[in-house]
């Protein structure tokens, strides 16, 4: 939620004339740097700024002439969809020597340039606060050398830093997500998907290597996006005698009628005495002890390449953006920050703090205090491995608690990418609770009509990846089935209820909820998942399904002006979905670069159309060669899709020609992204531990009676943590007419979008300035972070 207005600190008051920025990309690439470098440019003309390319890394930093660029608005336009980094990395011993950052001193004071913008690893931060803390010493020198004048030491008595981390492996510290992960995951994933089919077919057993020699995430949320049967990763080694115990599972699987086993291992897999476990030593292992058609699949840098993420573009567009503010903001006592994202919310932490806590996770781990290692990777890492474990591993029967509760699951409104995977991971976790799991199909009309049966274990394996729903769901609400409903839950002795669904699910609860004065059958828990691709649910920031759909709309939007390249000047009107809510064009707009996008939320007229077409027509009679144009299918009666296309083709006649699209239901369809796998099997796995809490409280008398507010509730991201909010409390935050929130955090991405398009707007940075600490960042409730 926004801050008071008081607080509100308005873009236009923030200066930069006379200040120069240089962004580097350093280290390793990542997808998504191309994304953070357009955002520092274009923010950093837009306020003033000089802002300079530093080609290859610091290597170009200490070679200087022409790796040293002015950078202008036009030199990073069609960067977004480019994967690595366009202006170069590389590694430089010469650096990591005082002379190499005496040339690096004076190739920058030469250009005027005492504001740093760094992208890459630890590595390459810890590098650039070494940079700053020598930087009046390095002067000094200079001006006894004779290399630059007395007055350039006062002139340009300060280096300012700011990092960005640029890394697939998620190794540092401090972030709930570097920039990059999230490609490297589609590009894993899209393997494992495709891998799986083959394997079964043959009833194979594949064992899968993914990067992270010294980070397990991209191993360990691999594993829980496709529900491996094994992981290995070096913050945790297996406990001795582990072969025998995954060659046991691996049998168990199998003659559960499993067709495949995929086990994953990252390339920095240890045992318990710090010895490397390779994938020819696994697969020869399962050979030996099972007999069993193993094959080897070494990834290896097809997880550094390929187009960013929609979630990377977004991340490194937000991130690159607040890098700037940060420089702009800076004092000569300001320390070197890193800007981080912590829930659905950038924030700025002292870089040091987050290099030496990401050092203590390798020294705990060569200490083999492997536990204060995983602990010290935070959060996300920790719920992620804990997740995994509970939906993995399954105990014996002899092990699991016998609660006598039944739980029913259900899916409501349209179908959505991770719907399948929150389904799976309740009647998981709800099973190893002691726990009866119900399917229900086609939401409450087949509840109505008693479509209800048990679940068990093994009828929920290979849901993860499934796109749609597997449950079957339908929009039909259940006030006029209430009744029946009621009869039927009395019937299968329903004691909880989990409803997986988008608007339809939240006005759903609210009848069940005022229900319960007339049917004790519906005085039970009930929480709400939101899966909606418009991600409209009031009290949550996202909603499962939200990050395929814009990827869906990504990768078209990429495809689509692709097919422009070499033609004359063309501009792309294109229709998304969403109904009144205008997050997928908005988001999507500002994850492919689009020139304008038209929603409800942000009322426009005839006027606003005609200045967005001349300011298109001017950028097209100096520079680019294609436009980009989206509107949300509800943002106005009048002004239809076809209208602006035909608007547009009349004022562009003699500089550009326009085409039209509408999306439609291919943003619904698909497989899962990554993202959407694991937020709906980690807020689905925390659902399930509410419900067992609440039945636990509400169980008296041996009957389960909850009528109180809050035993009713949707789970939801607000910010940076997960909140169960009671249903009745989100009515007075809700437009039910036109079935959105009454506020939305991602409207303030607006003018982000504008500005990265060359419009002169105010952005609004009330939530931004403050340095945090790294241990006090995070919200005790946080335990399940939006980035996965």
């Amino acid at each position: 939620m926004a801050q008071p207005d008081s607080k509100k600190i308005f873009f236009e008051n923030l200066s930069g004339a006379g200040k120069a920025i240089a962004v580097l990309t350093s280290g390793g690439d990542a997808q998504g740097m191309n994304a953070a470098v357009r955002a520092v440019v274009r923010m950093g003309i837009y306020v003033g700024a000089k802002v300079y390319f530093i080609h290859e890394g610091y290597q170009g930093m200490v070679d200087g002439g022409d790796n040293i660029e002015e950078a202008t608005w036009e030199s990073v336009s069609s960067m977004l969809q480019i994967g690595g980094t366009v202006i170069g990395s590389a590694r430089c011993k010469e650096f990591r020597t005082h002379e190499g950052r005496l040339k690096a001193a004076l190739n920058l004071v030469q250009h005027g340039i005492t504001n740093l913008c760094v992208i890459g690893g630890d590595g390459s931060l810890t590098g650039a606060n070494l940079f700053r803390e020598e930087w009046s010493g390095l002067l000094t020198e200079l001006v006894e050398q004779g290399a630059i004048e007395e007055e350039s030491v006062q002139k340009y008595s300060a280096l300012h830093i700011v990092g960005m981390v640029g890394s697939i492996d998620n190794d540092f510290c401090g972030t709930d997500m570097t920039i990059g992960t999230d490609s490297a995951l589609h590009r894993i994933i899209e393997v494992v998907d495709a891998i799986m089919t083959t394997a079964q077919s043959h009833q194979r057993t594949f064992v899968l290597e993914v990067m992270g020699r010294h980070c397990g995430y991209l191993a360990l949320v691999s594993a829980l996006a496709c529900g491996a049967d094994w992981v290995l990763i070096p913050e945790m080694p297996p406990e001795d005698g582990w072969e025998d115990k995954m060659c046991q599972k691996l049998f168990a699987n199998r003659a559960g009628m499993k067709r495949l086993n995929i086990i994953i291992i990252a390339e920095g897999a240890i045992d318990q005495n710090n010895r490397p476990i390779t994938t020819d030593y696994v697969k020869d292992l399962v050979v030996k002890n099972l007999g069993f058609d193993t094959r080897v699949t070494i990834l290896g840098h097809v997880q550094r390449g390929g187009t960013p993420s929609a979630f990377d573009r977004i991340l490194a567009s937000r991130m690159g953006v607040e890098a700037v503010l940060a420089l702009l903001e800076t004092t000569a006592n300001t320390p070197a920050c890193v800007v981080s994202l912590s829930g659905n919310q950038s924030v700025r932490l002292p870089l040091m703090e987050c290099v030496q806590m990401t050092q203590a996770v390798q020294k705990a781990m060569d200490e083999k205090r492997f536990e204060d290692a995983v602990k010290l990777r935070g959060r996300s890492f920790q719920n992620n491995l804990r997740t995994y474990k509970l939906l993995a591993h399954r105990k014996p029967e002899s092990d699991l608690p016998v609660s006598n509760f039944n739980v029913a699951v259900l899916n409501v409104g349209a179908p959505a990418a991770g719907m399948n995977a929150a389904v799976r991971s309740a009647v998981r976790v709800g099973i190893s609770q002691g726990h009866k799991m119900f399917a229900v199909s086609d939401g409450f009309e087949g509840f109505s009509k008693g479509q209800i049966k048990e679940v068990k274990w093994s009828d929920v394996g290979g849901w993860t990846g499934q796109g749609g729903s597997l449950l079957g769901t339908k929009r039909t609400l259940p006030a006029k089935y209430v009744e029946k409903i009621a009869e039927q839950m009395k019937k299968h002795n329903i004691n909880a209820l989990l409803v997986v669904g988008g608007f339809e699910a939240l006005e759903s609860l609210l009848q069940l909820y005022d229900a319960r004065r007339s049917f004790e059958e519906f005085c039970i828990p009930m929480c709400i998942l939101p899966a909606t691709i418009s991600n409209n649910v009031p009290g949550t920031d996202l909603s499962i399904g939200a990050d395929t759909a814009l990827n869906a709309i990504v990768e078209t939007c990429d495809r689509i002006k692709q097919s422009a390249s070499g033609t004359k000047r063309r501009v792309f009107i294109i229709e998304t979905m969403g109904g009144y809510c205008g997050y997928l064009a908005s988001v999507g707009g500002l994850a492919s670069g689009a020139d304008a996008v038209y929603i409800y939320e942000e009322p426009f007229d005839i006027r606003d159309l005609q200045a967005n077409v001349e300011h298109l027509t001017e950028k097209m009679k100096t520079s680019i060669q294609r436009g980009l144009v989206l509107r949300n299918e509800n943002s106005n009666d009048n002004y239809t899709t076809d209208f602006i296309y035909q608007l547009y083709s009349e004022e562009g006649k003699g500089v550009f020609d326009c085409r039209k699209n509408v999306l439609g239901h291919m943003q619904q369809g698909g497989a899962p992204s990554p993202f959407d796998r694991n937020f709906g099997t980690k807020i689905s796995a925390k659902a399930m531990q509410w419900i067992t809490n609440k039945l636990q409280e509400t169980f008296r008398q041996g009957r389960v009676f909850a009528n109180t507010e809050d035993t009713c509730c949707l789970l939801g991201m607000r910010r940076r943590a997960l909140v169960f909010q009671p249903v009745v409390q989100l009515k007075d935050e809700t437009d039910f007419v036109h079935r959105i929130p009454k506020e939305q955090w991602w409207l303030k991405l607006r003018p982000l979008m504008k500005i990265l398009a060359k419009y002169k707007t105010s952005y609004d940075v009330s939530d931004y300035g403050i340095l945090e600490h790294v241990v006090g960042s995070r919200p005790k409730e946080l335990d399940a972070a939006v980035a996965m």
